[in-house]
């Protein structure tokens, strides 16, 4: 595949995975829905690798690396989830747009790199300031909204911190095998979740969520990722970011013109500080100096 068509294959994939999301767990519940997807991406991931000849490592790196993806898979999935019944679809990819700022706080300490940069520092605060609109939004819609609002931070927190242990542990397998490995380490607890929960196998499933649980295992889980780490081997990290200013504002128009989602002037000004503020952590060490040297 062409990387001009990964880059477009992971944007609608990220633009409409929220949305899917949402519908998924309408008719099937959130605990359900979540496990029935990670297992559907576990026997297709197993497939994949079959068909592609890649077997899953088990030297000590590799583990490690299929442990820290799966704990991040299981703890930001079930929190993503269980918010999807209050928060808008729209604004899940708003606020998983913090996650290179979020990344970049936690590499700076963890891995020792120089991340905290002048420009860097200026957009995490502008970063900020766009979620406190968010969060101020989630006030006025009621105590679900912001209840719902904190549990997304902490699947944003969890992730990043997730893939900043990956890079930590360094393994070079092969981006199919780290993603079987992290899924069928995440497939248990998914299951404990929904079985302590509910553990009733749906009656009447909605063939829309039926439909946006297979979309979600075979693009969300497997494709995606998969697409995602072939770029990051073969595109510069800048054009690779720009994934995350894009994906926000189709999510927030598809689910406004799919599902009838309210966007109030709020949540726009806050998407807006947050892509600046994420627009200046990726380019703003190259943009600062330019606009000096033209004064």
């Amino acid at each position: 595949m062409s990387l001009p068509t990964a880059f477009l294959s992971v944007i609608a994939i990220w633009s409409t995975t929220p949305l899917a999301i949402k519908w998924s767990a309408v008719g099937a519940g959130p605990s359900f829905a979540v496990f029935s997807r990670m297992a559907l991406g576990v026997l297709l991931s197993i497939g994949l690798a079959a068909v592609l000849r890649i077997g899953l490592p088990r030297h000590r790196t590799a583990v490690q690396t299929y442990l820290a993806g799966g704990l991040s898979v299981f703890g930001s999935m079930s929190l993503t989830y269980w918010a999807a019944q209050y928060v808008s679809s729209g604004l899940i990819s708003v606020l998983f747009g913090l996650s290179p700022l979020v990344t970049g706080i936690a590499a700076a300490y963890w891995l020792e790199e120089k991340a905290l940069t002048p420009a860097k520092v200026i957009g995490m605060l502008l970063g900020s300031a766009g979620l406190a609109l968010v969060f101020h939004e989630g006030l006025t819609l009621g105590t679900h909204a912001l209840a719902g609002v904190s549990a997304l931070l902490g699947a944003v927190l969890i992730q990043s911190l997730g893939l900043v242990w990956i890079k930590r542990i360094g393994d070079d397998s092969s981006p199919v095998a780290i993603n079987l490995g992290s899924l069928l380490v995440a497939l248990p607890g998914f299951f404990a979740v929904w079985w302590w929960s509910d553990g009733q196998w749906p009656t009447a499933m909605p063939e829309r969520a039926g439909a946006a649980i297979l979309y979600l295992a075979a693009f969300g889980s497997v494709a995606g990722f998969v697409l995602y780490y072939y770029m990051i081997r073969h595109m510069e990290t800048g054009r690779v970011a720009l994934i995350t200013l894009v994906t926000p504002v189709l999510a927030l128009l598809l689910g406004h013109g799919l599902d009838g989602e309210t966007v109030t002037a709020n949540i726009w000004l806050g998407t807006a500080g947050i892509l600046l503020g994420l627009s200046l952590h990726q380019w703003g060490e190259r943009w600062l100096p330019a606009l000096a040297d033209r004064r």
